[in-house]
C-alpha cells in the first residue's frame, strides 16, 4: 500500500492512505451475496419490462450464474449467466473513483451482465389458494408509478433472514404464515431453486418466470409426489408457476433450469437446505495506531489508521460507528462491509481490524443495542448475528417493519440510532428524479423488535441524525437546496409529523402542502456548506464540552459546538467552530461507554476538500479549559454570553471587540438563497453595540446591542482575552424568533439600565493601530473567514481565497482585468459589489459594505493582514 502525507492542523502525520489501483473488485468473487438495486427492464423482446428491484439480494451461485432475490415481493426477480452485475451504483461506482456520483434518478442504475435464463414481472412471488390474483396488493401512494412500495403485507408474507452456509446462501421467510427455507444453486449445468416448507395449510403458487428459448424447467419433490406442478400462467404471458397442493407433512421440492436435453436435478442430492456456517471466512486481524494529535483549545483530536493494507485488497470507507458495553466498537462501510474494532482506548497504540460481516446494500447507519450490531441499508434495517461464535457474522436478520425503499440514487440509508427504549430512528434521503417514494425525505421511528414505522418528520432533502442516549432527543440536520435555502439544524419534537419544507422537483414548483417548520437554528452555507450528522458529548468525563451537541460538517472538515438557549422563550441554539482538525470529511459520531470518549468517522463522495478519502477520529478532553462559551442567549436587549474562564475587564468592555450582524433567507425552488436585509436588498444589517456588561464572577459578559429582532439568522463575533493574555475569540450562528427580556440580577451583573447607554456610531468602533495581528484579529471578528479561505479552498466559499490574492490578476466579471493591489483591498471592502470577480457573481450572497462599519485604521489593518497571506 502506498502512504499520503497529509497536513493537519499545522503538523505532518503520515496516513495510511491507498491509490484506487491498490483494490480488488468491489464484489468479492468468493462471497455469496451482496445487496443491490437491480434494473432488468431492458433485456429486449419478450423479458418483462417492468422488472425493477429496488431491495434485492444478487445471490453469487458460482461458474459465473447469479440470480437476484426480490426481498419485498419474495420473489426471484432473474436468473443469468455472466459477469454479474455493471457497476452503476453509488457504493460500486465510486469504489475506486472516490468523487464518482451516479446520476439522479432511476435510468442509470445496475443492470445484470450476461445472458438471462429466468425472468419475473413485479408481481409476489407467492400466492396462496386456487385462484391466479398475482396483482401486487401492496399500497401504490403515494405515486402509482413507484415499484418500490416496501414489503408485502406480513399476512401475505415476510422476509425472515439470510444465513450463510457452507455452500453458499439460504433465505428464510414466511408465505401466509408457513415457513419457507430456499436455497439458490448451480449444480453441473444447471441452476436450482431448492424449497422446504413446513406444512402447506392451503395451495400454494411460487411465481417462476419466463424461460429464455433453449433452456427447459422442470419440478420434483421429496417424500410428496405429485404435489407439485408446473404451469404456465396464460395471464402472465407463458410466465411458469409451480403449484404446490395443500398438505399437513413437510415437503421438499425444487425446480430446475437447464439447457434443453439436460435433465439435471432428479439425482441432485437432497440433503437441503444446508445449516451449518461456514468456516472462518476472513482469517487474521489487520493492526493500526494513532497516526497524529492535534489539539484545538480543550480538546484533543486523534487520528486513527484506517486497515487499508489489509489481506484483501479491500477498501474501506467508513460511514457509522457503534460500541460494544466493553468498547469494542463496530464499523460499517458504505461498500458494505462491517469491521469490529478493539484497541481504541488509552494511547490507541494498537488499534485491532477483523472483518465480520459483508453484503449490505451501501449502508450508511449502525447502532450497537444490548450487543448486538443492527444496520441499516437500502434493504432495511439488519440484526448481524454471529451464531457459532468464530468473530463472524453468519446470519442476517431483516428487522419486520413496513419500510418503503425506492431505486433512485438519491434515496440514502441515512443513518440509525436508537431510543431510550430500545426502538430506532434513521432517516432517508429525499432527493427524487422519477417518482415519489412513501419514505423518502422522512425520519422515522420503528419498534424495537420491528413494526410499522412512525414518521416523526418530513420534507426534509437530505437528513442525517443525531439522538440523545439519556433523554432520546432527535436532532436532524439538512443540507443546502432547493427549497433548502442554507443549511439547517432541526429538533424533533413530539407528536404528529411535522412538514420541513424540501419539495423533489418533480413536483409543481413552490407548491408547499403544509405550513413549514422552523428549524432550531439555520447555519450559513459558508460556515457548513455540508452537513452531515450529530452526536451528544453525553458523559460528564468530556470536561468542558459536557451537554454539548457536536454537530460534523462534512465539505469543509469541521465540528462545531451547538449550545441550546438556555433561557429563551422559544427553542433555539448557538453554532460555534469547534476544531477543523480532521483530514476526512465527517458523517457520524457515537460515544465510547467506556471512557466516556466521542468518536467521528466517515468518508468523501461528494464534493469535500478534505485530502483523505475516510478516516476515524478520537475527541477528548485537552486538559486545559475551554475557550468557547458555554452559553449563548439573545434577549430583546441584547445577547448573554457565558464562558469558563474569567475574561479580562479591560477587552470584555470595549466594544470595538464585538461585531454583531443579522440577515434573512428565501426559501424557493432555486439552489440556496442569498442573504437579505430587513429592508429585502441583498447583504447583511450590522447592528450596533450599545454597551458592554461584565457579570460580577468575571466570566459572563451581556453584550446590548441595538435593533434585536426576529431574524433567520444572526452572527455574534468577539475577540477578547482571559487575565493571562490568552487569547478567546470566535463567531456564534444562531436564528432569532420570540425573544425574552433579560433580566440582569438573575444573572449576577447587578441593575443595568440599558436605556442609558448610547448606541455606539458603528456596530465595530474605533481600532488603535494598524498591523498584522490587528487585521487578523479583524477578519476573526467579522466572521470573513466564512466566505473567504485563507489555503485556496474555493469550493462552497461565496467570495474569492485571500491565499495569494495580493499583487495577483483579477478577471471581473465585466471582462476587466485588474490587479489585486492595496488599492484595490481598499474598495474590495469598502464596495463589495463595485468589482466583482468572474465566477463569484452567481454565488455571492450581498456582502455588505463595511464604509462607515469600519474605520479607515481598520481596513488599513485588514488590508495589512491581507497582504501576508502570499501563495
Amino acid at each position: 500500500m502506498k502512504s499520503l502525507t497529509l497536513l493537519l492542523g499545522g503538523a505532518l502525520a503520515v496516513a495510511e492512505s491507498a491509490v484506487s489501483s491498490d483494490w480488488a473488485a468491489f464484489v468479492e468473487p468468493e462471497f455469496p451475496f451482496f445487496g443491490s438495486v437491480l434494473d432488468a427492464r431492458r433485456l429486449g423482446s419478450g423479458w418483462p419490462r417492468d422488472n425493477l428491484t429496488s431491495s434485492g439480494i444478487i445471490l453469487n451461485l458460482g461458474r459465473g450464474y447469479w440470480a437476484c432475490f426480490d426481498l419485498d415481493l419474495l420473489r426471484v426477480a432473474l436468473v443469468w449467466r455472466g459477469e454479474g452485475v455493471s457497476p452503476a451504483s453509488m457504493a460500486q461506482g465510486s469504489y475506486h473513483d472516490p468523487g464518482h456520483k451516479a446520476p439522479e434518478g432511476i435510468d442509470s442504475l445496475p443492470e445484470p451482465t450476461g445472458t438471462p435464463w429466468l425472468a419475473t414481472r413485479i408481481r409476489p412471488g407467492w400466492h396462496t389458494g386456487h385462484g391466479a390474483d398475482w396483482r401486487d396488493p401492496r399500497d401504490p401512494g403515494p405515486d402509482a408509478r413507484e415499484v418500490g412500495r416496501g414489503p408485502l403485507p406480513p399476512d401475505l408474507g415476510e422476509f425472515r433472514a439470510l444465513r450463510w452456509v457452507g455452500d453458499g446462501v439460504v433465505l428464510e421467510y414466511e408465505v401466509a404464515g408457513v415457513p419457507v427455507v430456499e436455497w439458490v444453486r448451480a449444480v453441473g449445468h444447471a441452476v436450482h431453486r431448492e424449497f422446504q416448507v413446513a406444512w402447506v395449510p392451503q395451495p400454494l403458487n411460487v411465481a417462476i418466470g419466463r424461460l429464455a428459448p433453449g433452456l427447459e424447467i422442470k419440478a420434483w419433490a421429496k417424500g410428496g409426489d405429485g404435489r407439485v406442478i408446473l404451469d404456465q400462467d396464460g395471464a402472465y404471458e407463458g410466465e411458469w408457476v409451480l403449484k404446490v397442493a395443500e398438505g399437513p407433512l413437510p415437503l421438499r421440492f425444487r425446480v430446475t433450469v437447464a439447457p434443453t436435453g439436460i435433465p439435471e436435478g432428479e439425482d441432485v442430492d437432497w440433503n437441503t437446505p444446508p445449516s451449518d456456517p461456514p468456516a472462518r471466512h476472513w482469517q487474521g486481524e489487520v493492526r493500526t495506531r494513532r497516526i497524529a494529535t492535534t489539539r484545538a483549545d480543550a480538546l484533543e483530536v486523534d487520528s486513527v489508521g484506517l486497515p487499508l493494507d489489509n489481506p484483501w485488497r479491500r477498501n474501506v470507507r467508513l460511514a457509522d460507528l457503534g460500541f460494544f458495553r466493553d468498547g469494542m466498537a463496530a464499523a460499517v462501510t458504505f461498500d458494505g462491509d462491517v469491521w469490529r474494532v478493539t484497541g481504541l482506548e488509552g494511547g490507541l497504540d494498537s488499534v485491532r481490524w477483523h472483518r465480520f460481516a459483508s453484503g449490505l446494500h451501501e449502508p450508511l447507519g449502525l447502532c450497537v443495542r444490548d450487543d448486538v450490531v443492527f444496520v441499516h441499508d437500502r434493504n432495511g434495517i439488519w440484526r448481524l448475528l454471529d451464531t457459532d461464535g468464530n468473530g463472524e457474522a453468519d446470519r442476517h436478520e431483516r428487522l419486520p417493519t413496513d419500510l418503503a425503499q425506492t431505486a433512485e440514487t438519491r434515496e440514502f440509508a441515512l443513518g440509525l440510532r436508537v431510543l431510550p427504549d430500545g426502538a430506532f430512528v434513521l432517516a432517508k434521503g429525499g432527493q427524487r428524479g422519477a417518482t415519489l417514494g412513501r419514505h423518502s425525505g422522512m425520519v422515522l421511528r420503528v419498534p424495537a423488535e420491528g413494526g410499522p414505522a412512525t414518521v416523526l418528520a418530513h420534507g426534509l432533502r437530505q437528513p442525517f441524525l443525531g439522538v440523545h442516549p439519556e433523554t432520546g432527543t432527535i436532532t436532524v440536520s439538512d443540507q443546502q437546496g432547493h427549497y433548502v435555502p442554507t443549511t439547517a439544524l432541526h429538533q424533533i419534537a413530539g407528536g404528529p409529523s411535522r412538514y420541513h419544507g424540501f419539495l423533489p422537483l418533480i413536483l409543481p414548483r413552490n407548491a408547499h402542502p403544509e405550513p413549514i417548520a422552523d428549524p432550531l437554528t439555520w447555519i450559513p452555507h459558508a460556515i457548513n456548506a455540508s452537513a452531515s450528522g450529530q452526536v451528544w458529548a453525553s458523559d460528564t468525563r468530556m470536561g468542558p464540552l459536557h451537554g454539548a451537541l457536536i454537530h460534523l460538517g462534512y465539505f469543509r472538515p469541521e465540528l462545531f459546538a451547538v449550545r441550546p438557549f438556555a433561557r429563551a422563550a422559544v427553542p433555539g441554539a448557538a453554532v460555534m467552530s469547534l476544531t477543523r482538525d480532521l483530514s476526512f470529511p465527517p458523517l457520524a459520531g457515537t460515544v465510547n461507554p467506556k471512557d466516556g470518549e466521542v468518536y467521528v468517522i466517515g468518508f468523501q463522495i461528494w464534493g469535500t476538500v478534505a485530502p483523505a478519502v475516510s478516516g476515524l477520529a478520537r475527541l477528548r478532553p485537552g486538559g486545559g479549559p475551554s475557550l468557547l462559551p458555554r452559553e449563548v442567549t439573545p434577549f430583546q436587549d441584547g445577547i448573554l454570553l457565558c464562558f469558563d474562564v474569567p475574561l479580562h475587564d479591560g477587552t470584555v468592555s470595549n466594544p470595538a471587540n464585538y461585531s454583531v450582524e443579522r440577515w434573512n433567507y428565501r426559501r424557493s425552488d432555486a439552489y440556496g438563497s442569498a442573504h437579505y436585509r430587513a429592508d429585502g436588498s441583498r447583504g447583511q444589517d450590522t447592528l450596533p453595540v450599545r454597551g458592554v456588561a461584565l457579570a460580577d464572577h468575571g466570566r459572563s459578559v451581556f453584550v446590548a446591542v441595538e435593533g434585536m429582532a426576529p431574524a433567520m439568522q444572526m452572527r455574534i463575533g468577539w475577540a477578547l482575552e482571559t487575565p493571562d493574555g490568552t487569547s478567546v475569540r470566535n463567531n456564534a450562528y444562531f436564528s432569532l424568533s420570540m425573544l425574552s427580556p433579560f433580566v440582569p440580577e438573575a444573572e449576577g451583573f447587578g441593575r443595568l439600565n440599558f436605556e442609558e447607554w448610547v448606541p455606539s456610531a458603528r456596530s465595530v468602533p474605533v481600532g488603535s493601530q494598524v498591523s498584522v495581528e490587528e487585521g487578523q484579529r479583524l477578519a476573526d471578528l467579522m466572521g470573513c473567514v466564512a466566505c473567504h479561505s485563507v489555503d485556496g479552498s474555493t469550493l462552497g466559499r461565496v467570495g474569492p481565497t485571500w491565499k495569494g490574492l495580493f499583487r495577483s490578476e483579477r478577471m471581473l466579471t465585466d471582462g476587466r482585468v485588474v490587479v489585486a493591489d492595496e488599492a484595490y483591498l481598499r474598495r474590495a471592502i469598502r464596495e463589495p459589489d463595485a468589482e466583482v470577480v468572474r465566477g463569484f457573481e452567481g454565488t455571492d450572497t450581498g456582502m455588505p459594505s463595511y464604509e462607515g462599519v469600519l474605520t479607515d485604521t481598520q481596513i488599513e489593518a485588514l488590508v495589512k493582514y491581507l497582504t501576508t497571506l502570499g501563495d
